[in-house]
């Protein structure tokens, strides 16, 4: 016998979607396979992943609104350290991964999260704060991502002309600055183009939920504004705090460039690495 939620017709036909949306994961899976791309394992894997803990988090949605609001901020610091430890790998092997992501991430989602809930852009209750807060989160987890991965590429690439810059004598942040800058400008291509199109191409979920639900449309389309600001601002955030501790953290006190090795480390490691 299952139970009353999961044997809600609505649930079922949502079943039904989610297949059809599964279908066309898969072809993208046997694309990636026949073209021997070797991405079907991330790509399948994120996929599964996703679905899982979105429903997880459906079911416990009617938990989350039942807690006291100060406990709200326990549950945005979980997912803002969650956020650091999965955003790390883009960057696996750039020093100090962990910490800068969890550095970024918290500096670029609390001080747009805190800053709108005293503008009342978000009200302060969990039924509010966490979902919104989520959203800004996820963004800055992007971007962080981005700028890591990016950052990554571009020493790699460009080593050999960074450490013969530091051998005439030049500054470790004057060597990096271009390439540190490249990586905040391709960190930041996505939320620029999502602005750039907004109302035009994009049309968010948000505004179309608000107007379906009887809200006046002009203020539906304002908040959405506000919305996608607030992503903007915490990824730029994010992103330029991101970058001015790697271009920190690459370099030994003795002005060398370090190695770029990549490894697998622990929860234990990474709290241990925090310390040094």
């Amino acid at each position: 016998m299952l139970p009353a939620q999961l044997a809600d017709p609505t649930v079922v036909r949502g079943l039904l979607q989610v297949a059809a949306a599964s279908s066309l994961a898969a072809v993208v899976l046997g694309l990636s396979y026949v073209r021997n791309l070797d991405l079907e394992r991330e790509l399948g894997g994120a996929f599964v992943r996703g679905f899982v803990q979105v429903l997880a988090m459906g079911a416990l949605i009617g938990v989350l609104f039942s807690i006291p609001l100060s406990f709200s901020a326990v549950v945005l610091a979980g997912m803002i350290a969650y956020a650091a430890w999965e955003s790390r790998k883009r960057g696996d092997g750039v020093p100090r991964a962990f910490r800068v992501s969890l550095t970024a991430i918290a500096l670029g989602a609390s001080v747009v999260i805190v800053t709108m809930v005293a503008a009342g852009a978000i009200e302060s209750t969990v039924r509010n704060l966490v979902p919104v807060g989520g959203m800004i989160i996820a963004n800055a987890m992007k971007t962080n991502s981005l700028a890591l991965d990016r950052f990554k590429s571009e020493i790699e690439s460009n080593r050999a002309e960074i450490e013969a810059l530091l051998a005439i004598g030049v500054p470790p942040r004057a060597a990096a600055s271009e390439h540190v800058t490249e990586s905040v400008r391709a960190s930041l291509i996505p939320v620029v183009d999502a602005m750039r199109t907004l109302g035009l191409v994009y049309i968010p979920g948000m505004m179309a939920g608000m107007i379906l639900g009887g809200a006046n449309p002009i203020y539906a389309a304002e908040y959405q504004f506000v919305i996608m600001a607030m992503i903007f601002a915490a990824g730029g955030l994010t992103s330029m705090t991101a970058s001015l501790l790697v271009g920190r953290y690459a370099f030994t006190e003795a002005a060398q460039l370090r190695r770029f090795e990549e490894s697998s480390p622990t929860v234990v490691s990474a709290l241990r690495s925090m310390r040094r």
